[in-house]
């Protein structure tokens, strides 16, 4: 009998300890969130772009508190290319969904969280659970946003 370990990335990983705390110390600053909290919702930002990065199928989207992560990554606009790039070979741009969008609630965001957690745990990243809502059948926390995939390679 073989016995296989299994160990998951964390999203944290993907970037310097110095940006990593960085990007927490704005999550805590901007949104008064306690900082443990703040560190769990950047790895899962991190997490989500690296899946997002993998994505050539349809869009991916974060929760509404993962989303707080990837908008504060987004400010620091040299070091979110960078990662990019690192990661992606690409800008991953960031897309608001309109209000009026059926997407972002009900049925069809349940499906694109679904989809989204899926990605990440394929990615090999550790998914933080309590950060993902919608995956449990919450429909109103979604934000509305969500990567824009590049087409499907032939």
């Amino acid at each position: 009998m073989t016995a296989v370990l299994s160990t998951s990335m964390t999203g944290q990983s993907l970037v310097e300890p110095a940006l990593f705390e960085r990007l927490v110390d704005g999550i805590v600053a901007e949104h008064d969130i306690e900082r443990g909290l703040a560190e769990r919702i950047m790895d899962q930002a991190l997490a989500f772009l690296a899946a997002c990065a993998r994505n050539t199928g349809a869009a991916l989207a974060p929760s509404e508190l993962v989303d707080i992560g990837w908008h504060t990554f987004l400010l620091h606009t040299r070091d979110y290319a960078a990662f990019c790039e690192q990661i992606a070979g690409r800008f991953l741009h960031h897309v608001p969904t309109e209000d009026h969008d059926p997407s972002i609630s009900g049925e069809a965001a349940r499906e694109t969280v679904a989809r989204t957690v899926t990605a990440i745990e394929a990615a090999g990243f550790t998914l933080e659970t309590e950060l993902w809502p919608q995956a449990a059948g919450c429909t109103g926390c979604h934000n509305g946003c969500h990567d824009d995939p590049p087409p499907a390679r032939d």
